[in-house]
Formats: structure tokens, sequence, C-alpha cells
């Protein structure tokens, strides 16, 4: 960590003192309050609000500080470092570099490339669309579908002249910003759609490359597919989208319902609908409702968790906001016992400079 810092001390004094660099960052957290657990929370799995009962705090879930570079007309880099809520050893916020990348400007007409730790192409544009990053994740960041980060070559740009049509392919380590530590990589692909300057659509895919296994002297592969469709309108007044993804994952469970126990593709299922109304410049109202099936098969109940954010933003200045929003989880049955639905109250606050 006190590393990190004295790079960033560095990158800013040059920032300073050049022409080309620019120092941004970002910071948001809450205040928040458990309002309601049930008593054997810790017993389920996939679980977003899993802390107990009543506890409440201060809390600052991300911290953000970037520093870009031109080095020429078509050349540019990225450094920025992040603080969250990753707990170290000393129980001290964790520090790490979130993006260390050289981008090579238009090297085909329309197109860059990028080498580096950098954004995977997953939910870029779906999370621009949402626009709430500071109350939470979209839903594939959310469940892990796909890491927004990984080391690797990408390239993105534009299929058409208007910029209707893009595109962005990357392959990459699929290790996030840790060191790689084995042969299995990520191919990731996206489309990006256009059509007007309020309409979005993306069209992704990726295959995670995995180590087979051994099964009565049978090797199974056990590879992940993920793909995912993001519809969504922004406008000045008020903004929509549902985004949907599903993971394949080979012989990813055993399916124990038949006579001769085999392994089956396993399918993780996620949507997630939001929309946002701005009463003014200031003022606006935030709802969004995600529902996740970690496995799909029939035999496999109990598992299923919907996710509702409810929350309304006070923006006092343009790059400062209070967000007032409740948290609501419910949890399938599971044997016909019911659980209780987690409540969660926050006062998230965030705020950015340039």
């Amino acid at each position: 960590m006190k590393h990190l810092i004295t790079i960033f001390i560095l990158l800013i004094s040059i920032g300073l003192y050049g022409q080309s660099g620019k120092i941004s960052g970002q910071i948001f957290g809450d205040y928040f309050y458990n309002i309601s657990r049930d008593s054997e929370i810790q017993s389920l799995s996939n679980v977003i609000l899993k802390d107990k009962k009543d506890l409440n705090g201060f809390h600052l879930r991300r911290v953000y500080f970037t520093y870009d570079y031109d080095i020429s007309k078509i050349f540019s880099t990225r450094f920025r470092i992040e603080a969250d809520n990753s707990i170290t050893a000393s129980n001290k916020m964790a520090v790490a570099v979130k993006d260390i990348y050289l981008k090579w400007v238009n090297i085909i007409s329309g197109s860059d490339i990028i080498i580096g730790l950098q954004p995977t192409p997953a939910f870029q544009i779906s999370e621009s669309v949402w626009g709430y990053r500071p109350l939470e994740k979209t839903i594939m960041d959310l469940r892990g579908a796909v890491s927004s980060r990984d080391i690797g070559i990408s390239l993105k740009g534009k299929l058409n002249s208007s910029g209707s049509l893009n595109y962005w392919f990357m392959f990459g380590n699929n290790s996030s910003n840790s060191t790689e530590m084995d042969k299995y990589k990520r191919l990731y692909g996206h489309i990006y759609l256009k059509p007007s300057d309020n309409t979005h659509i993306t069209i992704y895919s990726d295959i995670k490359f995995k180590p087979s296994f051994t099964e009565n002297s049978v090797t199974l592969s056990n590879n992940d597919y993920t793909s995912s469709v993001l519809a969504g309108y922004t406008a000045k007044e008020y903004a929509a989208g549902v985004e949907g993804f599903l993971t394949l994952t080979e012989n990813g469970f055993k399916d124990v319902g038949t006579e001769t126990t085999l392994y089956k593709t396993k399918s993780a299922l996620g949507i997630s609908a939001f929309g946002l109304y701005n009463f003014s410049d200031i003022t606006s109202a935030v709802l969004r409702y995600d529902y996740y099936d970690p496995n799909t098969a029939s035999g496999y109940t109990g598992d299923v968790r919907k996710f509702i954010i409810i929350s309304f933003v006070y923006r006092p200045d343009e790059a400062v906001s209070i967000m007032p929003n409740v948290l609501i989880e419910t949890y399938e049955s599971v044997n016909e016992k019911n659980y209780d639905s987690s409540l969660t109250g926050r006062i998230t606050f965030s705020y950015r400079f340039l």
C-alpha cells in the first residue's frame, strides 16, 4: 500500500507540472443499518445482504484515484488505484492497482488496441446506462459472472463511420488484477449497437477455459460460456434498462435424480431491470429489481435470490450525490422452510473530482 501511495504522489507531481497529465478520482460510501435478517442467514449461499441484524456504521466502499497521460497523439496510458472494503490482516481498507494500460489510438481506422490491466467488455456499457455504481454493481459484476478487470490485450472500435455499430474483443488471463498462475485464458466478445443517442443495445459473450477433470476414468471438460444482452434507453428526464445473462458450465453438476449419476451442464441465470426518473437537475428516484438463479435445473430449488434497490437521489452539486436508499433481498424456501427477507437502510454519498 505504501508503495502504491508513493507512486501515486509521484504521478500527481508529474500531472501538476506536465501539460498532458490529468488527475481524477471518485469516492463513495454509506451510513448503513441492517434492519432485518433471518436468524439462519449464514446457512444460505449466494447472499448479498449477509451481515448481521442491527450492524450499522459508516462505510467507505470505493476510493478511486486515476492518472491519465497522453504520451503522444497516438499513445495514451492510464494508471488507477483503488481502495475498497476488502479488509487486510490489520483490519484496514485494501489498496490495489485497478488499471494500468497502454492504448494505441487508431491503430486501424476507427479502432484502438489496449494492452495491460484494463476493463473487460462485459458490462461497461450496462454500467453507464445503469448510472448508479455508488448504489450497487450491475448484476453480472454483483454475481461474479465476469470480472470487471483482466490483464490482456483488446481491440475495440467502430464498425461504421457513424459509430452506431461498435465492437470490442479481448484475450485475457482471466485472473482479474492478480498474477497469472495457470495456462487457462478467457476470450471476450462484445457488439454495441447505438441506433440513436438515447438507445443502447449490447450483445456479449465469452469463453472461460478451465481445467478438465476425471470421473470414472473419463475426462470431462469444465469450461464456462457466458452470454448477455442489454437494452437500455437514456434521456434527460428518465432512463430504463433490462439486462440478462446466462452462464453455462460444462459438466457443472451431478444429476442425482437419475438412476445413474451423471454430470450435466449447469445453467446460471440473472435478469436485472432498472429505471430512474429525474424530477429536476438535483433530484431523482431510482428503482432496480434483480432475479438470480445459480442453477436452473428443475431438481435444484431453494437457491433463487431476488434483490431490490429503492433510492431517492439529491445532487447539491453536479459532482456530489446524497442517496437515501433501501436494499431488500428475498430467498426461495428450502424444503418448505421459509427465510425472512433481508432489509438494509443506507444513506449513500458519492463525490468525484476532475
